[in-house]
């Protein structure tokens, strides 16, 4: 089970993510969906490890991140929107790495990047340079490398960005294949896919939690796409959070014209 508790990040007086809670089983595809700057790879890159929070907790199977980061993060893998290639490698060489850096047992190793390769359909680029692959088999590559080692948790931002419909479907397939033994959180902006795979849907604004339900349960509720449930709700907490800083501008011109009227009586 993944537990994530009133987590927030700042950077400087800037909060990015707003008291994140909610919790996530095996079995489960969670949808994280958000305007830009919402806040969504921030909590990726929290959940990942890659960034502390500023406070607040991440627990995987209740094992603390902040407090025993190897153990956690062993059971954690992620493909970011842009997958960390090494360009000058094959595709066997870049797995091979992969699997060392995850420490798959020596005499295992040879099988778990063979049987990856048939599993993610790039078998028959095995021996390509990744700087001369197409975009899906790029993306086939970054799926890979975040699926090895079978870890609990995989994370996947934006995994069909630059997809053609035919990749998109195939991306979605291996997706779905992953349900069963895993919890898969999912980040796209791309709302027909996340109504597609996901079986649950937080929706984050202004670094906020603004919405988190089940997908079907959502679109029965509410008789509408998930794309009109996220541009209500979005453009909803747009408008407070305007009303917010409108609220403090006028205050703040208050001020100033109470200390002028202040100034003036005292010269008079």
């Amino acid at each position: 089970m993944l537990e994530v508790s009133k987590l927030v990040k700042r950077y400087g007086k800037q909060t990015a993510v707003c008291g994140l809670d909610f919790t996530a089983e095996r079995g489960e595809i969670l949808g994280l969906l958000g305007p830009n700057g919402a806040g969504k790879s921030t909590t990726m890159n929290m959940l990942t490890g890659y960034l502390a929070p500023t406070s607040g907790e991440i627990l995987v199977g209740g094992v603390d991140l902040q407090k025993d980061p190897a153990k956690v993060k062993a059971r954690i893998g992620y493909m970011p929107e842009v997958p960390p290639l090494y360009q000058d490698m094959t595709v066997k060489e870049y797995l091979i790495f992969v699997a060392e850096l995850k420490k798959i047992p020596r005499r295992e190793k040879k099988k778990t990047v063979e049987d990856l390769m048939e599993k993610t359909s790039v078998t028959k680029v095995a021996n390509r340079l990744i700087k001369n692959l197409s975009k899906g088999y790029r993306q086939r590559v970054g799926f890979a490398q975040a699926i090895m080692g079978d870890p609990d948790i995989i994370i996947l931002d934006e995994p069909t960005a630059g997809l053609d419909p035919r990749q998109i479907r195939d991306m979605r397939e291996m997706i779905l294949g992953l349900k069963k033994d895993h919890l898969v959180i999912l980040s796209s902006h791309i709302l027909s896919e996340i109504q597609e795979v996901c079986d649950h849907v937080l929706i984050i604004s202004n670094g906020k939690l603004v919405l988190s339900d089940t997908t079907a349960h959502l679109l029965d509720e509410h008789q509408e796409s998930l794309e009109d449930v996220f541009l209500a709700l979005t453009e909803q907490e747009d408008l407070q959070s305007e009303y917010e800083e409108d609220d403090f501008d006028d205050t703040e011109e208050e001020k100033k014209e109470s200390e002028q009227d202040e100034d003036k009586e005292a010269d008079e």
